[in-house]
């Protein structure tokens, strides 16, 4: 990557807005984030929706060759969609490379009998609905940490504070991770607050937060933030590439996540969507690379934590009772 040193930091067309006279008042320094990842940096990289092995590999392969580095590589299937096989080879090949492997703990809400996600409400959303639900969740987490798996993606706040009190107890190991699903993203700093103490990591918010919104939640909780650079269709479809160092400079520490728009949805992941699934691994890497150049045009390509690094920092949690 272009040393950030040797290219001034400027916003996007700001020397020929300037020439113009139509250049944009200078950024507040109170707006910049005043956190950062445990042992440097103020941004990691995410490659979302790999959904098994062979779509592993293709990302792993073009990220090689399009020099993408990668922090973190999830998928949004599930862990009961994979085999122990498929599950032990994407430990191992992300192992290989110090890169972090996120998996989806199931069952979630529409997957299920439930059917108030269909209404207009869309009511209860991606929750674990009733007690079998949120035991097939622990049974995806215990299954995918025995093989190796060291971070794990949920989508509903009990789950996610069970987790939490399943590490503190030794269920799961101590130093696994948990992710808050985009699919339940805060969208208030109160909100990000409470996931950070119910036991988040990093916290998926929404890709249609303003930039005042992510000074908001920084101001309240230095938690990791995920946020999709690019959204998938399902999820909006934003596409905020010329943003990603305000980004940086508003949210961090923040991992970049490089979805796709224009692309039919995948979950959960089976063979029949193998080409599509195959094709949009790939094409996601190739958006990662875009961003990058975009970040490297602007000077601002410096700061990225480095490659390997997984923990969050010290967190604020709630207590857990005996």
């Amino acid at each position: 990557m272009t040393d950030a040193s040797a290219t001034a930091a400027r916003r996007p067309g700001e020397p020929a807005l300037t020439a113009l006279g139509l250049s944009a008042p200078a950024p507040d320094p109170a707006d910049t984030s005043a956190h950062s990842f445990p042992g440097g940096g103020r941004w990691r990289t995410e490659i979302p929706s790999c959904e098994g092995p062979e779509a592993l590999a293709v990302v792993l392969k073009e990220a090689s060759r399009l020099d993408v580095p990668i922090h973190r590589i999830s998928q949004g299937s599930g862990v009961w969609m994979l085999t122990d096989s498929e599950i032990t080879e994407m430990v191992e090949s992300t192992g290989e490379r110090d890169i972090e492997l996120c998996l989806f703990t199931g069952p979630r809400g529409t997957w299920d009998i439930g059917g108030s996600t269909r209404t207009d409400s869309r009511g209860a959303g991606l929750r674990a609905r009733g007690h079998d639900a949120v035991a097939g969740c622990v049974e995806d987490a215990v299954r995918a940490t025995e093989l190796g798996v060291k971070c794990l993606l949920v989508a509903d706040e009990g789950v996610l504070w069970t987790l939490h009190r399943a590490r503190a107890a030794g269920i799961i190991p101590a130093d696994t991770t948990l992710k808050v699903s985009a699919l339940i993203g805060p969208v208030n700093p109160a909100a990000y607050a409470v996931y950070e103490r119910l036991g988040a990591d990093s916290v998926n918010v929404p890709s249609d937060l303003t930039l005042d919104h992510l000074t908001e939640i920084r101001r309240v909780s230095g938690a990791p933030m995920d946020m999709y650079i690019e959204a998938p269709d399902d999820l909006g479809g934003y596409v905020r590439m010329y943003e990603v160092a305000e980004l940086i400079r508003r949210g961090a520490p923040l991992y970049l996540k490089f979805g796709l728009s224009k692309s039919p949805g995948i979950y959960p992941y089976g063979h029949h969507m193998r080409e599509l699934t195959l094709a949009t691994a790939k094409e996601r890497v190739r958006r990662g690379r875009l961003a990058l150049d975009l970040l490297a045009r602007h000077g601002a390509d410096g700061d990225m934590a480095p490659l390997g690094s997984r923990l969050p920092g010290d967190l604020q949690r709630f207590e857990i009772s005996s």
